[in-house]
Protein backbone atom coordinates (compact mmCIF):
# COMPACT_ATOMS: atom_id res chain seq x y z
CA UNK A 1 0.00 0.00 0.00
CA UNK A 2 1.44 3.37 -1.02
CA UNK A 3 1.64 6.14 1.32
CA UNK A 4 -1.15 8.26 -0.43
CA UNK A 5 -3.71 5.32 -0.10
CA UNK A 6 -5.19 6.29 3.23
CA UNK A 7 -5.07 9.67 2.68
CA UNK A 8 -7.14 9.10 -0.96
CA UNK A 9 -9.55 6.95 1.36
CA UNK A 10 -10.39 9.37 3.57
CA UNK A 11 -10.58 12.54 1.04
CA UNK A 12 -13.06 10.08 -0.74
CA UNK A 13 -15.24 8.75 2.30
CA UNK A 14 -15.60 12.14 3.45
CA UNK A 15 -16.27 13.82 0.23
CA UNK A 16 -18.97 10.84 -0.06
CA UNK A 17 -20.60 11.59 3.34
CA UNK A 18 -20.15 15.43 3.07
CA UNK A 19 -22.22 15.47 -0.39
CA UNK A 20 -24.97 12.92 1.41
CA UNK A 21 -25.05 15.16 4.29
CA UNK A 22 -25.58 18.72 2.28
CA UNK A 23 -27.81 17.14 -0.54
CA UNK A 24 -30.07 16.01 2.88
CA UNK A 25 -29.76 19.20 4.50
CA UNK A 26 -30.20 21.79 0.92
CA UNK A 27 -32.48 19.56 -1.03
CA UNK A 28 -34.06 16.53 0.72
CA UNK A 29 -35.24 17.88 4.13
CA UNK A 30 -36.84 21.69 2.00
CA UNK A 31 -38.83 19.53 -0.50
CA UNK A 32 -40.30 17.14 2.14
CA UNK A 33 -41.33 19.96 3.76
CA UNK A 34 -42.63 21.60 0.78
CA UNK A 35 -44.23 18.74 -0.74
CA UNK A 36 -45.61 16.75 1.84
CA UNK A 37 -49.20 17.66 3.11
CA UNK A 38 -48.06 18.16 6.84
CA UNK A 39 -45.03 19.42 8.53
CA UNK A 40 -45.45 16.35 10.94
CA UNK A 41 -45.23 13.70 8.17
CA UNK A 42 -42.42 15.87 6.45
CA UNK A 43 -40.67 15.68 10.20
CA UNK A 44 -41.36 11.88 10.52
CA UNK A 45 -39.79 11.32 7.43
CA UNK A 46 -36.55 13.21 8.00
CA UNK A 47 -36.30 11.27 11.70
CA UNK A 48 -35.94 8.02 9.78
CA UNK A 49 -33.94 9.08 7.34
CA UNK A 50 -31.33 11.53 9.80
CA UNK A 51 -29.76 8.34 11.41
CA UNK A 52 -28.40 7.55 8.11
CA UNK A 53 -26.78 10.47 8.01
CA UNK A 54 -25.50 10.60 11.49
CA UNK A 55 -24.83 6.90 12.11
CA UNK A 56 -23.03 6.99 8.62
CA UNK A 57 -21.03 10.43 10.14
CA UNK A 58 -19.85 8.61 12.78
CA UNK A 59 -18.33 5.32 10.89
CA UNK A 60 -16.67 8.13 8.20
CA UNK A 61 -14.78 9.63 11.67
CA UNK A 62 -13.78 6.63 12.74
CA UNK A 63 -12.27 5.24 9.42
CA UNK A 64 -10.14 8.52 9.14
CA UNK A 65 -9.41 8.02 13.13
CA UNK A 66 -8.22 3.98 12.55
CA UNK A 67 -5.98 5.06 9.14
CA UNK A 68 -4.75 8.19 10.85
CA UNK A 69 -3.86 6.36 13.53
CA UNK A 70 -2.35 3.26 11.61
CA UNK A 71 -0.04 4.88 9.22
CA UNK A 72 1.49 7.25 11.98
CA UNK A 73 0.93 4.92 15.13
CA UNK A 74 -0.04 7.55 17.72
CA UNK A 75 -2.24 9.85 18.07
CA UNK A 76 -1.91 13.87 16.99
CA UNK A 77 -4.12 16.73 18.38
CA UNK A 78 -3.34 18.18 15.19
CA UNK A 79 -4.72 16.84 11.87
CA UNK A 80 -7.33 14.94 10.38
CA UNK A 81 -7.54 12.76 13.39
CA UNK A 82 -8.70 15.27 15.96
CA UNK A 83 -10.86 16.94 12.98
CA UNK A 84 -12.07 13.60 12.48
CA UNK A 85 -13.37 13.16 16.27
CA UNK A 86 -15.16 16.38 16.12
CA UNK A 87 -17.30 14.47 13.37
CA UNK A 88 -18.01 11.52 15.73
CA UNK A 89 -18.56 13.11 18.41
CA UNK A 90 -21.12 15.72 16.67
CA UNK A 91 -23.03 13.44 15.07
CA UNK A 92 -22.87 10.98 18.14
CA UNK A 93 -24.31 13.80 20.25
CA UNK A 94 -27.09 14.47 17.57
CA UNK A 95 -28.34 11.06 16.95
CA UNK A 96 -27.80 9.49 20.56
CA UNK A 97 -28.66 12.85 22.59
CA UNK A 98 -30.45 15.24 20.65
CA UNK A 99 -32.59 12.63 18.58
CA UNK A 100 -34.38 10.65 21.27
CA UNK A 101 -34.90 14.12 23.09
CA UNK A 102 -36.94 15.09 20.00
CA UNK A 103 -38.71 11.50 20.06
CA UNK A 104 -39.59 12.33 23.67
CA UNK A 105 -41.54 15.83 23.15
CA UNK A 106 -43.39 14.68 19.93
CA UNK A 107 -44.85 11.89 22.00
CA UNK A 108 -45.39 13.82 24.64
CA UNK A 109 -46.96 16.66 22.25
CA UNK A 110 -49.17 13.44 20.91
CA UNK A 111 -50.07 15.17 17.26
CA UNK A 112 -48.96 18.11 14.79
CA UNK A 113 -46.73 20.12 16.59
CA UNK A 114 -48.25 23.56 15.17
CA UNK A 115 -51.49 22.84 16.73
CA UNK A 116 -50.03 24.49 19.90
CA UNK A 117 -49.41 27.59 20.15
CA UNK A 118 -45.94 29.25 19.66
CA UNK A 119 -45.40 30.10 23.84
CA UNK A 120 -46.50 26.54 25.12
CA UNK A 121 -43.40 24.80 26.34
CA UNK A 122 -43.29 22.01 24.45
CA UNK A 123 -43.10 23.39 21.20
CA UNK A 124 -40.02 25.41 22.24
CA UNK A 125 -38.26 22.81 23.62
CA UNK A 126 -38.99 20.63 20.27
CA UNK A 127 -37.96 24.32 18.29
CA UNK A 128 -34.22 24.28 20.81
CA UNK A 129 -33.34 20.69 20.39
CA UNK A 130 -34.39 21.18 16.24
CA UNK A 131 -31.98 23.85 16.39
CA UNK A 132 -29.20 22.01 18.17
CA UNK A 133 -29.39 19.37 15.79
CA UNK A 134 -28.92 21.16 13.01
CA UNK A 135 -26.17 22.83 14.58
CA UNK A 136 -24.62 19.55 15.49
CA UNK A 137 -24.83 18.61 11.97
CA UNK A 138 -22.90 21.77 10.68
CA UNK A 139 -19.75 20.98 13.27
CA UNK A 140 -20.26 17.57 11.98
CA UNK A 141 -20.03 19.02 8.20
CA UNK A 142 -17.23 21.79 8.94
CA UNK A 143 -15.03 19.05 10.55
CA UNK A 144 -15.39 16.95 7.68
CA UNK A 145 -14.51 19.92 5.62
CA UNK A 146 -11.17 20.33 7.58
CA UNK A 147 -10.35 16.71 7.62
CA UNK A 148 -10.72 16.91 4.15
CA UNK A 149 -8.54 19.67 3.12
CA UNK A 150 -6.33 18.08 5.30
CA UNK A 151 -6.19 14.83 3.41
CA UNK A 152 -5.91 16.68 0.25
CA UNK A 153 -2.62 18.69 1.29
CA UNK A 154 -1.14 15.15 2.34
CA UNK A 155 -1.47 14.29 -0.86
CA UNK A 156 -0.59 17.55 -2.54
CA UNK A 157 2.96 17.15 -0.25
CA UNK A 158 3.74 14.19 -1.37
CA UNK A 159 4.22 15.12 -4.99
CA UNK A 160 0.45 13.84 -6.04
CA UNK A 161 -1.84 15.78 -7.57
CA UNK A 162 -6.02 14.21 -8.00
CA UNK A 163 -7.09 15.02 -11.54
CA UNK A 164 -10.54 14.56 -12.43
CA UNK A 165 -11.61 11.94 -14.12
Amino acid sequence: MSRSQPELVQLATLAIWLGAAAFFSAAVAPALFSVLPSRTLAGEVVGRLLPAVFYSGILVGLLVIATELRLKGEWSWRGRESAAAVMVAACAVAQLIIAPRIERVRSEIGGPIEILSVQDPRRVAFGRLHGASVAWLGVAMLAAIVASILAARALQTQGRNIHPL
